[in-house]
């Protein structure tokens, strides 16, 4: 136990504490400094940047940990921010029916709308509709054994059923054009620059407690138990672990932090539909933590901030080809650093660090002439013997 103790305090005043610090400072940052510097415009645009970092530590968690490349993300995403644009769309009913609902001939309110009425509820769904949806698909999938490129197929074809259903549903779902025109939240209206930033806080708020969470996880023994599931599966299930009961439970966790993340950028951005479910966005999210290195934590949220921000920018400079220079990022990050640029970045600083290392000793050590020097003066060195005399 005291061995325990010892060894906790160690890493808490070690690498731990110094990324936690510079965690802590990047978040004092972002909550006091950027509002101060940038526009109501550009504060919006990276809070939904942020809101988009907290879905890749989510496909980092099932990817970059626990190798279960999820490549329909985007359905967890969209839930959660579907769930919480319920109940908003209730709120700016003035005759209690969403606008899409009467365009579509529905003259009630459905049974299953009903209850997202409630705050409360619809906060509960956010996190409670796409865990349970990972439940039902990770139940047949791992109990199954299923993995791999496999499972990547069915995470993708799920993406695209998704997309199908709520599309086909616009009497219900708002079809194609999803849902919009929302004008409160929790009867706060959106208009108001005060809310924005209220949201843009609590966006970061949310993303540093995700990274906290998922940074004790990871560094913990279930951790190590995720990554062994990772390299070598089998050989976990020989010393006695359930690998299928562990992924469910990864898997249902990483798809609560999408639907949190896509509550959280439904009232900053304005707008959901079928097309933040579907195969393209789930992809694009998968670049964001290849680009930034898996199993990095930092990595993914580089790599959302780095590539958005860069989409964002080349869409305004190039308006009309703006996606081939995207593309050629791509491309090139992959090429150049396939560990990410935080991969990357961490080999250099360990070849350098090395580097260092070797130096240092041959530098310290005394040069043939200085060993065979006298150590003091007036000290004669004696004289060789003459054989035969």
């Amino acid at each position: 136990m005291e061995g325990s103790m010892t060894r906790r305090r160690a890493r808490l005043s070690g690498p731990l504490a110094r990324e936690l610090a510079i965690v802590a400072g990047i978040g004092v940052l972002l909550i006091v400094v950027a509002p101060l510097l940038l526009s109501e415009f550009r504060i919006a645009l990276l809070a939904k940047f942020l809101t988009l970092a907290i879905v890749a530590l989510a496909i980092d968690l099932a990817w970059g940990y626990t190798g279960m490349l999820s490549l329909g993300h985007g359905v967890f995403f969209a839930l959660g921010g579907y769930a919480l644009a319920m109940h908003m769309k209730l709120e700016a009913a003035k005759d209690g029916l969403p606008d899409f609902m009467g365009w579509s001939g529905l003259r009630e309110l459905p049974w299953f709308w009903a209850p997202f009425e409630y705050s409360g509820f619809a906060l509960l769904m956010v996190i409670a509709v796409p865990a349970a949806l990972a439940f039902a698909v990770g139940s047949l999938v791992f109990r199954g054994r299923v993995q791999g490129i496999y499972f990547s197929i069915i995470t993708q074809a799920l993406a695209l059923i998704g997309t199908l259903v709520f599309v086909g549903q616009q009497a219900y779902t708002g079809g194609t054009n999803g849902m919009t025109n929302f004008s409160t939240l929790f009867g706060f209206p959106l208009a108001e620059s005060s809310v924005q930033t209220g949201l843009y806080v609590t966006t970061v708020l949310c993303l540093g407690l995700v990274y906290g969470l998922l940074r004790w996880l990871t560094g913990s023994r279930a951790g190590a138990v995720l990554v062994a599931i990772r390299d070598q599966e089998n050989r976990l299930r020989f010393f006695g672990y359930d690998p299928a009961a562990i992924k469910l439970a990864v898997f249902m966790l990483s798809a609560a932090i999408a639907g949190i993340a896509g509550a959280l950028y439904v009232p900053q951005v304005g707008i959901i539909s079928p097309a933040n479910m579907g195969v393209v966005p789930s992809i694009e999210m998968v670049i964001w933590v290849a680009v930034g290195g898996r199993g990095t934590l930092v990595g993914p949220i580089v790599g959302a901030l780095l590539v958005n921000a860069a989409k964002s920018g080349l869409s305004e400079s190039f308006p009309d080809i703006w996606q081939y220079f995207l593309g050629a990022m791509f491309v090139g990050a992959v090429v150049l650093f396939p560990d990410g640029l935080i991969g990357a970045t961490k080999r250099g600083i360990r070849a350098l660090s090395m580097r260092r290392t070797a130096i240092a000793p041959s530098s310290a050590e005394p040069s043939t002439a200085q060993a065979v020097a006298p150590s003091a003066p007036g000290i004669a060195l004696p004289r060789p013997v003459e054989v035969g005399s």
